[in-house]
């Protein structure tokens, strides 16, 4: 969906990715709109989808989780409704951050976040292994965080 934005819309979503919780008023004048047509412009970025959420981003050390595994899970074969199961059901797994189909030697990465060791081996044993056609799981575990942005990149 690739989406034309002028730079007025290009401007407020730059600096919305940067502080969410800006208010409307201090918005309009940075980006240089009255607070009404910046209001507009916000709700119609909203109901577009282009704005996807309004949150807040949690350090997951301050809550306990000091492990974060990078998942490769590959399907015994391609079937439709393995592939619909399995999707399903990390949508409902909290400790699944993200879920990308890939292309290359597995089907599925999955970004895993989980206080230990102990709590990785009960979400593989309890979850992720007793899904159908599940054929093999590789683990990475990261040793450290490098980046991690959530910005996605605007030219304005």
């Amino acid at each position: 969906m690739t989406e034309k934005l002028d730079r007025y819309d290009r401007h407020i979503l730059a600096i919305l990715q940067d502080d969410g919780r800006i208010s409307n008023q201090q918005l309009a004048d940075q980006v240089g709109l009255s607070s009404a047509a910046c209001w507009r412009r916000v709700k119609v970025l909203d109901e577009k989808g282009i704005l996807k959420k309004h949150t807040a981003l949690v350090s997951p050390e301050a809550l306990g989780y000091d492990l974060c595994v990078l998942v490769m899970v590959t399907l015994i074969r391609h079937q439709q409704d393995d592939a619909i199961e399995f999707q399903q059901a990390v949508q409902g797994y909290p400790e699944v951050l993200q879920c990308f189909a890939v292309t290359g030697d597995a089907d599925y990465v999955l970004r895993v976040i989980v206080q230990n060791m102990a709590a990785y081996d009960s979400f593989l044993n309890e979850k992720i292994f007793n899904l159908p056609g599940v054929s093999q799981v590789r683990s990475n575990f990261a040793l450290r965080e490098i980046k991690n942005e959530t910005a996605i990149p605007i030219d304005l």
